[in-house]
């Protein structure tokens, strides 16, 4: 059986999006309709606030009774957990409150610099965090996106493999922003090391000829298989930017999206689910290139997941070990 194939886009609650006007209908007004609109257009959904700021379990509980069953979201790892600067404004009170003696006074740090107890902490309340998404079974993949600067080398073969054990039965998936990772010399160990470690590879389109594009290759290392649309951008791609739309900014037209039918073909035949998001966020783009994607895989005979509806089937029981947590 082909992967059931979950379109959807990166956040439902971007300035742009909201002041485009033509996604939202003017009653729709508050975030709790904006996330329930949101669910009658798609089925999927990534949320990149977790990333920001470590989640809470108050958050997760509004998502899973704002959106119907079997609706999936996909939750950005905390920037910590990525080997990004991690301000310390933006850490929970009580956090700020009792911080490590190394980290007082920083503006921001890296998980190299903080004390494993602390890196600790913020692993429990991330996922303690999510469970009411995984409980609902609306929780998709947990996606770990590193910047340019994390390269293949024995500390981040590592490093995926402890993902994984902190991850316990969440499932997660990661997207590289260094060509190194898939050149000849380390693609077979990438995709090996993401297998072994059941990571979902994240297959990209984004802007080529820099040091930080991944090629469109496509693999799936797991059961469910991801793909993350950026645009096509080249000249903001590497640009210092207010805001992520300004590097995102981008309009597919139907032939570009052609050529990635005959991937998501291949990736569909060896996954058994297969995540699809827009990360072009400026005016309207995400909602619009979903859907001219959409028409290219129906064209070609491709069956897409439509919206949940509160009569929807969630899909089938998760097993009993899927059910335990291994935190």
């Amino acid at each position: 059986m082909p992967a059931r194939i979950l379109l959807g886009t990166a956040s439902w609650t971007d300035k742009p999006l909201i002041e485009a006007g033509t996604f939202y209908p003017p009653e729709v007004k508050t975030p709790e309709d904006r996330l329930r609109h949101y669910t009658t257009q798609f089925p999927l959904v990534e949320s990149d606030a977790p990333y920001y700021g470590l989640p809470t379990v108050e958050t997760s509980k509004r998502w899973v009774e704002r959106t119907p069953p079997g609706f999936l979201f996909d939750i950005k790892a905390y920037s910590l957990f990525t080997d990004h600067p991690t301000p310390v404004a933006r850490l929970p009170k009580a956090m700020q409150a009792d911080l490590p003696p190394m980290l007082v006074g920083k503006r921001q740090f890296y998980r190299e610099s903080a004390p494993k107890e602390f890196i600790d902490l913020c692993w429990s309340t991330y996922n303690d965090a999510l469970l009411p998404l995984y409980d609902a079974r609306k929780l998709g993949v947990v996606l770990f996106q590193f910047p340019k600067w994390v390269v293949p080398n024995k500390a981040t073969f590592a490093y995926l493999e402890e993902i994984r054990e902190r991850l316990g039965n969440y499932r997660g998936a990661v997207e590289f922003r260094n060509a190194l990772w898939l050149d000849a010399e380390h693609r077979e160990q990438t995709f090996a090391l993401l297998g072994d470690c059941d990571l979902s590879y994240v297959c990209v389109d984004e802007p080529q000829g820099f040091a930080s594009s991944v090629p469109p290759v496509t693999a799936a290392t797991n059961r469910v298989a991801c793909i993350r649309f950026h645009g096509r951008n080249t000249t903001m791609w590497e640009e210092r930017t207010q805001t992520a739309s300004e590097r995102f900014d981008y309009y597919y037209s139907s032939a570009e999206m052609a050529e990635w039918v005959p991937r998501i073909q291949q990736l569909a035949a060896e996954s058994d689910e297969l995540h699809v998001i827009m990360n072009t966020n400026n005016f309207d783009q995400g909602p619009v290139n979903a859907r001219v994607l959409e028409a290219a895989l129906r064209d070609a005979g491709l069956e897409v997941a439509p919206p949940q509806t509160a009569d929807s089937d969630p899909g089938p029981e998760r097993s009993a070990n899927e059910q335990g947590r291994l935190l």
